[in-house]
């Protein structure tokens, strides 16, 4: 259970701020909040990370979908630990948000601008740091056996 919350709330922090940004922005506007540094720019993605695998929207919603699905399957023998709960609860609610943005929307919105980085949103860093934290915790428990 703890998963599912992490993945709402998750998903819905990234709906509402992409929702913000649509609202109030218009499309490659960039609002500068650390002038060179930090900015708000609204762009449309339509790949993954970096834009890779540009307009391959039914590859991205499969993945999503394959995620959900192998946590249904697999969540009974998932370790009760928070490491692991977080981590999937964060990159489920990533996958969810940017699913959602590309089923409806045909693209992600992306808004977080650091100018010497891709732009980025609240799902993405949900995903990043999910994987990491899964990883983490399967590096330091592999050890263990």
């Amino acid at each position: 259970m703890y998963v599912l919350g992490i993945a709402l709330a998750v998903t819905v922090v990234d709906q509402l701020t992409k929702l913000a940004v649509q609202q109030d922005m218009v499309l490659h506007e960039s609002i500068p909040v650390i002038p060179g540094f930090f900015h708000i720019t609204y762009i449309l993605n339509r790949g993954a990370a970096f834009g890779i695998l540009e307009n391959q929207q039914w590859f991205f919603l499969v993945i999503a979908l394959v995620l959900f699905l192998l946590y249904g399957l697999f969540r009974k023998q998932l370790p009760a630990n928070p490491w692991v709960y977080g981590g999937f609860g964060l990159l489920l609610g990533g996958a969810l948000g940017n699913a959602l943005d590309r089923t409806f929307r045909g693209a992600v919105t992306d808004f977080f601008d650091f100018r010497i980085w891709p732009v980025f949103n609240v799902a993405d860093i949900g995903i990043v740091v999910g994987v990491v934290l899964l990883l983490w915790y399967s590096w330091t428990h592999i050890s263990d056996k």
